[in-house]
């Protein structure tokens, strides 16, 4: 029983040696764990430089994505006007030739209206001198029956009045 509790007291070869190992092993995991640590920082900083590449790159994209769909929009844009410049310029060609054609048709509604005015005016200037005529007529045949009725009249008034010792 002596001996056990010297065992105890002293530390033997086999006690040092397994201290040692321990503190060999902790020390081992302390390393490996300061390397753990220290490649997960690094490659924390790693992720981090990726991802602020990835949105540099993923910018780079959107902007280059966006420049070619303006270019196309741009192209669409530019045909779409030629084509409504085209339709515009024939429907401006359509519409002078039915102002041309109006102005033609106004032109010889006018010159029908001139040739129907003046035939109108030398109708109605034959007609006054036809009525003119007739009046002339009319009032020499009415100057005619005055002087009939004027001479019946003179010799009726002298029939009477050479007549009146008679009566």
């Amino acid at each position: 029983p002596a001996m056990a509790g010297s065992r105890f007291n002293a530390p033997t070869a086999a006690d040092a040696e397994l201290l040692l190992l321990q503190k060999q092993a902790l020390a081992e995991e302390e390393v490996a764990k300061t390397k753990r640590e220290l490649l997960t920082h690094f490659l924390k900083e790693k992720l981090s430089r990726e991802e602020q590449s990835s949105m540099c790159g993923l910018h780079k994209v959107l902007t280059a994505w966006r420049s070619a769909q303006r270019k196309t929009k741009d192209q669409e844009l530019r045909q779409d006007i030629e084509i409504l410049s085209q339709t515009f310029a024939r429907v401006m060609d359509c519409k002078d030739g039915v102002i041309e054609a109006l102005a033609g048709e106004l032109e010889e509604a006018e010159e029908q209206h001139n040739r129907a005015l003046r035939s109108h005016l030398h109708l109605t200037d034959q007609l006054l001198h036809l009525q003119h005529c007739r009046l002339g007529y009319l009032e020499e045949g009415f100057n005619a029956q005055v002087g009939a009725l004027k001479a019946d009249f003179e010799a009726e008034r002298c029939g009477i009045s050479g007549g009146e010792g008679e009566w």
